[in-house]
């Protein structure tokens, strides 16, 4: 997969609830076989990804990829355009509930 991407026991979906795999598939998945393809690097995927994330306003995805955004080499400032950009096309409360989570999930980084 891809070290240092994601923390052990960050996704925190084995809580013996309904579909405990689930986390596993997606992980598997995604950060197994899309990470992992050649042509665009690991910031790349982040500003896509977090495009994406906002324009479905996926509140727990994007508190999970914002820092990993970091710790792919985006600025908060580059975050921050990426969340201004988003609104143009998917609209303001979709930018708005990206805004919200990213206070939360970037507190106390860079």
């Amino acid at each position: 997969m891809l070290p240092g991407l994601i923390p052990d026991g960050a996704t925190g979906l084995h809580d013996g609830g309904i579909a405990d795999e689930l986390g596993d598939m997606a992980i598997d998945h995604v950060f197994g076989a899309l990470w992992t393809r050649p042509g665009l690097d690991r910031r790349s995927r982040s500003l896509v990804t977090l495009g994406a994330l906002i324009a479905l306003r996926a509140g727990d995805e994007l508190e999970f990829h914002f820092p990993i955004a970091l710790r792919n080499g985006l600025t908060r400032e580059e975050i921050e355009e990426v969340i201004y950009h988003v609104a143009g096309y998917a609209g303001y409360p979709a930018a708005a509930t990206a805004r919200n989570v990213a206070r939360e999930a970037l507190a106390g980084s860079c």
